[in-house]
C-alpha cells in the first residue's frame, strides 16, 4: 500500500498541469451543486471560469515558480534539457501569471481575461517547442512530450472557451436588459422634439 501512494503523490505532483485543472472542475462542481436554485448557464460559467483561473492559473503556476526556481535542476531533468539560468526566468515570469490569476479569479471579466491570455500564449507557444523537440531532436522526455504537451493546448482552449461563454451569457445577476445594452453601440441620449 505505501508504493501505490507514493506512485499516486509522484504521479500527482509530476503532473500538475492536470492535477489543478482537475482540482478547480472539482471545486467549480461544488460551488455549481451549491449555488442558489435554479442555477442558470451564468452561474455555471462563473463557477468554472473563477475556479479555472484560481487553480489552472494561480495554483498550477506558482507550483510551476516553486519547480523552476528552487528545482530548476530537476525541472530541466523532467523536459529532457539540462540545466540552465532561463530557469529563474521561467520562474519569475511564472509568478507573475500566478499573482494575476489570483488577483483576477473572482474578479471582472477583463482581469479574467488577462489573466487566461498571457499563460495561453505561453503555453500554445510551449506546446509548438515541445513539437519541435520531438520532431528535431527525439526528446520524447515526460516533460516534453505524452501529457504535458496535450495540457498545453488544452488548458488555454478551454479557458478561452470559458471566456467566450462567459462574454455570451454574461455575469450571474446581470439582467438581460443590462447584458443587451451593454452589447450595443453608444447612442445620443438627447430627446428629440417633434
Amino acid at each position: 500500500m505505501p508504493g501505490l501512494i507514493k506512485a499516486v503523490i509522484v504521479f500527482v505532483l509530476s503532473n500538475y498541469f492536470l492535477t489543478f485543472p482537475v482540482i478547480g472542475l472539482l471545486f467549480s462542481g461544488v460551488a455549481i451543486a451549491r449555488a442558489k436554485k435554479p442555477v442558470r448557464p451564468s452561474d455555471v460559467v462563473e463557477k468554472l471560469l473563477a475556479w479555472h483561473v484560481f487553480w489552472a492559473i494561480g495554483v498550477s503556476y506558482l507550483y510551476n515558480f516553486v519547480m523552476h526556481g528552487f528545482f530548476g535542476k530537476m525541472s530541466a531533468a523532467f523536459i529532457g534539457w539540462a540545466d540552465s539560468p532561463f530557469q529563474f526566468e521561467v520562474a519569475t515570469a511564472s509568478l507573475g501569471f500566478s499573482v494575476v490569476g489570483f488577483i483576477a479569479a473572482f474578479r471582472s471579466f477583463d482581469l479574467r481575461l488577462a489573466a487566461i491570455v498571457g499563460p495561453s500564449l505561453f503555453m500554445l507557444g510551449a506546446a509548438a517547442g515541445h513539437l519541435y523537440q520531438m520532431v528535431t531532436e527525439h526528446n520524447f522526455a515526460p516533460g516534453n512530450a505524452g501529457l504535458v504537451f496535450y495540457m498545453d493546448i488544452v488548458i488555454p482552449l478551454f479557458g478561452l472557451l470559458l471566456l467566450w461563454l462567459q462574454h455570451r451569457y454574461g455575469r450571474p445577476g446581470a439582467s438581460p436588459v443590462s447584458i443587451a445594452k451593454s452589447n450595443l453601440p453608444p447612442h445620443d441620449h438627447r430627446v428629440v422634439s417633434s
